[in-house]
C-alpha cells in the first residue's frame, strides 16, 4: 500500500508539473520589458538616416509598412490584407486592412500610402535609399482601401524593398514628428525619449492585429559598454540584450540557469575584402589561393567561440535565394601553395590588412586569417585603424590591400555590380546578369539567376567569404518568444511575452 501511495503521489506530481509547464507556455499579458541597446539612434525616422540603431527601436514596434519580413525571412502582409501582381510584373495592387488606426486616432487609408511613397520618391526629401523606389512610375488611390503601384520596369526586388524599414507608412499630419516622436500604426506607441538614456514605448490598445501585443511597456535602454550591459542583466536592471553580445559572454551566460542565449543568424556577411586594383590581388589565382588557405571552421571557433554560420558567397542562409557554396574552396594549404606558384609567387608575398578597431570580430578574424595565410607564404602586416579613418581610407578611397568587415544590409549582393564600390570588382557579365535578374518576373527563373550570381562571385573569389555573424540575443529565462534569427534589422517585440 505504501509503495502504491508513493507511486500515486509521484504520478500526481508529474501531472501537476506537466500541467503547470503547459499552462505557463501559453502567452501571458502584461509586464514591462527593458532592452539594452549599445548605440543610441540619431533620430527615430528610419527613412532619412541609415543607422541600424533606428529600426532596432521603432521598426515593427511603432512603425509598419504594407508588408514585413517575418521571423523566418518570408515576406508577409502588414498594413495590407493582400496584394496582387499583374502578369507583366509592372503593377502591384494592395488591398489595405480595414479598421487600422494611427496612434493619434486617425484612420489609416490609401491616401497615407500615396503620401508616404511620393515623399520617398521626392529627391528634395533627401532619402538615402531612394534607389529602392526608382522604378515606381506612379502611386494611384483606387479607393480608400486600395492602392496601385505602377512600375516603369519589372523589379523583382520591389516587394522586398517594401518590407524594409525605409518603407514605413506615415500620415501627412505627423510627418514632421517622425525624427523625435513618431506616430505610427504599430503595436506600441511612442511615450518619451530621454536623450542619452532611453526610449519608452507603451502598448497601443487599438492595434489592428487582434490579441497583440502582450507587453504593456517596452524600454530601450542605451548602454554602450558591453560589460555594463552584462552587469545590468545580471543585476536585473534590464531583461534582454538584443544585439552585440560577444561570443565569450554568450558562452558564460549560456551556463547560467537564470539566462538563455538564442544562437541564430543575422544578415551580416563577414568577408575578407580584397582590393582588385592592387597587385597581386587582381589575379584570381591569388584570391583562390587565399580561399583555400582559410579554415572557416577553425576561424569561427577561434574568433567567435564557435558561434556563426560559414558562407561560400555573399548571401546569408535566411535569404530565400541562398545556395550553399561553402564546399567550393575546402581548406587545402597545399592547393593554395600550388596556385601561388602558378601565379608567380613561389615564396609568397607581403601585404597589409587594415582592421577596424571598433569591431572585435573583425580584429580577431583578421589576426587568425593572418596566421593561416602565413602558413602558405602570404605575410600580412596588421594595421588597426580607427573607425573614422577606416571609412575614409578603406571604404571611400580604396586605400587598402585587405580588410575584414561585416556587411549588414539585407540582400546586398547588388554591391558586386558597382565597380566603384570599395573592393573595385568590375565584371560586366555580373552587372548584366543582375539587371536581368531584377527584371525577371518568373520566380523560378529569378531563383536560378540569383544562384548564378552567387556562383559567379564565388568562382571569381571576389572576396574571402567567411561567415554570417550570429545574432546571440541574451535574456532572462522568463522572456519568451524573442526572435532567434534576425532576417531584417529590427527587434520586433510584438509577440514577446514574460513568463510569470
Amino acid at each position: 500500500m505504501r509503495k502504491f501511495l508513493f507511486c500515486s503521489v509521484i504520478g500526481l506530481a508529474f501531472v501537476l508539473l506537466t500541467t503547470a509547464t503547459y499552462a505557463q507556455s501559453k502567452p501571458v499579458y502584461g509586464g514591462f520589458l527593458t532592452i539594452a541597446q549599445g548605440v543610441e539612434p540619431p533620430g527615430l525616422d528610419p527613412t532619412t538616416a541609415t543607422s541600424a540603431a533606428i529600426p532596432r527601436v521603432v521598426y515593427g514596434n511603432v512603425l509598419e509598412g504594407l508588408v514585413r519580413i517575418e521571423r523566418d525571412g518570408k515576406i508577409v502582409t502588414a498594413l495590407a490584407s493582400e496584394y496582387r501582381i499583374s502578369k507583366d510584373g509592372k503593377e502591384y495592387t494592395f488591398l489595405l486592412k480595414k479598421g487600422v488606426k494611427f496612434h493619434d486616432g486617425k484612420p489609416f487609408d490609401a491616401e497615407d500610402v500615396k503620401f508616404t511613397f511620393e515623399r520617398l520618391m521626392d529627391p528634395k526629401t533627401n532619402i538615402p535609399n531612394i534607389k529602392y523606389y526608382r522604378d515606381i512610375e506612379s502611386v494611384e488611390v483606387v479607393d480608400s482601401q486600395t492602392v496601385k503601384f505602377k512600375l516603369k520596369n519589372v523589379n523583382s526586388m520591389f516587394l522586398f524593398n517594401l518590407a524594409r524599414p525605409d518603407s514605413i507608412v506615415i500620415n501627412k499630419q505627423t510627418a514632421d514628428r517622425l525624427k523625435t516622436a513618431p506616430v505610427g500604426t504599430g503595436p506600441f506607441k511612442f511615450v518619451e525619449w530621454v536623450r542619452g538614456d532611453r526610449v519608452v514605448l507603451a502598448k497601443f490598445e487599438e492595434y489592428h492585429r487582434k490579441g497583440l501585443p502582450y507587453l504593456d511597456r517596452v524600454t530601450f535602454k542605451f548602454i554602450g559598454d558591453p560589460s555594463a550591459q552584462i552587469a545590468s542583466l545580471r543585476a536585473g536592471d534590464i531583461d534582454v540584450i538584443g544585439y552585440d553580445v560577444s561570443p565569450e559572454n554568450a558562452l558564460l551566460l549560456e551556463k547560467d540557469p537564470k539566462f538563455k542565449v538564442l544562437n541564430g543568424y543575422t544578415t551580416t556577411e563577414v568577408i575578407l575584402s580584397t582590393n582588385h586594383t592592387r597587385k597581386p590581388f587582381n589575379d584570381v589565382r591569388v584570391r583562390r589561393a587565399m580561399a583555400h588557405a582559410i579554415d572557416r571552421s577553425a576561424l569561427i571557433k577561434g574568433a567567435m567561440s564557435g558561434y556563426g554560420t560559414p558562407i561560400g558567397s555573399h548571401m546569408d542562409p535566411g535569404n530565400p535565394y541562398y545556395i550553399d557554396l561553402t564546399a567550393t574552396y575546402p581548406y587545402h594549404p597545399e592547393k593554395a601553395r600550388q596556385l601561388l606558384r602558378e601565379a608567380g609567387f613561389p615564396n609568397g608575398f607581403d601585404a597589409v590588412i587594415k582592421l577596424p578597431d571598433r569591431f572585435a570580430y573583425a580584429k580577431r578574424s583578421g589576426e587568425i586569417i593572418a596566421d593561416m595565410l602565413s602558413q602558405v607564404g602570404i605575410r600580412l602586416k596588421i594595421e588597426l585603424t580607427e573607425w573614422g579613418q577606416w571609412i575614409d581610407r578603406v571604404f571611400k578611397n580604396a586605400d587598402f590591400d585587405l580588410t575584414v568587415i561585416g556587411h549588414s544590409e539585407p540582400f546586398d549582393i547588388d554591391i558586386y555590380a558597382n565597380p566603384k564600390y570599395y573592393f573595385r570588382y568590375d565584371n560586366p557579365k555580373f552587372q548584366e546578369t543582375l539587371k536581368k535578374t531584377e527584371m525577371e518576373p518568373d520566380p523560378k527563373l529569378r531563383r536560378e539567376l540569383y544562384a548564378e550570381l552567387q556562383k559567379m562571385i564565388t568562382e571569381d573569389a571576389v572576396n574571402g567569404f567567411l561567415f554570417v555573424l550570429p545574432s546571440l540575443p541574451t535574456m532572462k529565462k522568463e522572456v519568451m518568444n524573442w526572435w532567434k534569427d534576425y532576417p531584417m534589422t529590427a527587434q520586433d517585440v510584438t509577440e514577446v511575452w514574460i513568463q510569470k
